[in-house]
């Protein structure tokens, strides 16, 4: 695949990564080394990720567990449009820049995707640049072959090793302040949609709009935990999924440096990512299910988004690519 470079003092910046470390290729390509942080300061960083987990437990104590149509209609609602935050924007967008799209609608995609609770866009993408630059390396920051199943799924997330932004990899979205203040205030998103979601409630359990009353409305704190709580858990785990379960479980189709497999499962509570092998083998491609039969609805939401003039350039394999390291072709001509 074609490489392209931008230069920024004279050092080649990479874009979009596509393949191993080459040797001598400059400063980009050498390791990374992570800022190490104070202990206690990495705990209280992970301190908003742990509390959500326990204030789940809240449900065990409500009656039906909470469960009712606009809660259970809610949390479906926040996970699906927050999953596509991650997978259709923060991976195809960011990481892969797999199509384009306005600068107006660039940041309001990048706050929906901060939505998602998942730090900001330029921390996403820049350590998923290096899941793909070192993927199943010792230098990949979540390989479940180089270390384990819980290191990939969330033990790195809460490693002082990957608090901060591997900036010199991100240099192409750092241009854009709008995106460097958002990467820096990430919660904001998530904070406004939290609010909604009780608003929402207490209006549904019958609030007036009396301010004095505003965080006495049961009904608004229950949808909270159904709409916003439980939903991000949901999602965190879902899109952890694919750091994982997808480099152990499934199909492998293309031959590629890594263990990345494609698994139905994980395409449908993702919105398209499971296709995990399809995308290491072509990273840049905005379908992740290659066929009709792999079924990949972030790819139909940016495809819809193009009919109304909101996205283009949409970048896919040729058949030369779907044809090439694809085993089953092999398997198929050794007949």
């Amino acid at each position: 695949m074609k490489q392209t470079f931008l230069k920024v003092k004279e050092r080649p910046i990479r874009t979009a990564t596509s393949t191993p470390v080459m040797p001598g290729a400059g400063a980009l390509w050498q390791h990374h080394q992570p800022r190490r942080v104070n202990s206690l300061s990495n705990w209280l960083k992970s301190f908003p990720f742990i509390a959500l987990h326990l204030v789940c437990i809240a449900v065990l104590f409500l009656p039906d567990f909470g469960i009712s149509a606009t809660t259970i209609g809610l949390c479906a609602l926040t996970y699906f449009i927050r999953m596509f935050g991650i997978t259709g924007v923060y991976h195809r967008y960011f990481a892969h820049r797999s199509y384009k799209t306005s600068r107006p609608m660039q940041f309001l995609l990048a706050c929906l995707g901060c939505s998602a609770f998942q730090k900001g866009p330029l921390w996403w993408a820049s350590h998923h640049r290096q899941h793909h630059r070192y993927s199943d390396t010792p230098d990949d920051p979540h390989s479940p072959r180089e270390k384990s199943f819980w290191w990939a799924h969330v033990g790195w997330i809460l490693s002082e090793d990957h608090i901060e932004t591997p900036h010199e990899v991100i240099r192409d979205w750092e241009r854009y302040p709008e995106l460097c203040w958002l990467d820096r205030n990430h919660w904001i998103p998530g904070l406004v949609l939290a609010i909604s979601c009780y608003v929402f409630g207490a209006f549904i359990g019958g609030w007036n709009g009396n301010p004095a009353t505003f965080f006495s409305q049961s009904a608004g704190w229950i949808h909270l935990l159904w709409g916003f709580v439980i939903s991000t858990i949901l999602c965190y785990h879902a899109t952890f999924s694919i750091n994982s379960l997808s480099h152990l479980l499934g199909t492998r189709r293309y031959v590629t440096n890594d263990d990345s497999r494609n698994n139905l499962f994980l395409a449908l509570i993702t919105l398209g990512e499971g296709w995990h092998n399809n995308h290491h083998h072509y990273q840049s491609s905005v379908n992740q299910g290659f066929f009709w039969w792999e079924i990949d609805i972030s790819y139909c939401i940016i495809r819809t988004m193009a009919f109304f003039g909101l996205t283009w350039d949409l970048r896919k394999p040729g058949k030369k690519a779907l044809t090439f390291r694809n085993v089953e072709v092999k398997r198929a001509e050794a007949v």
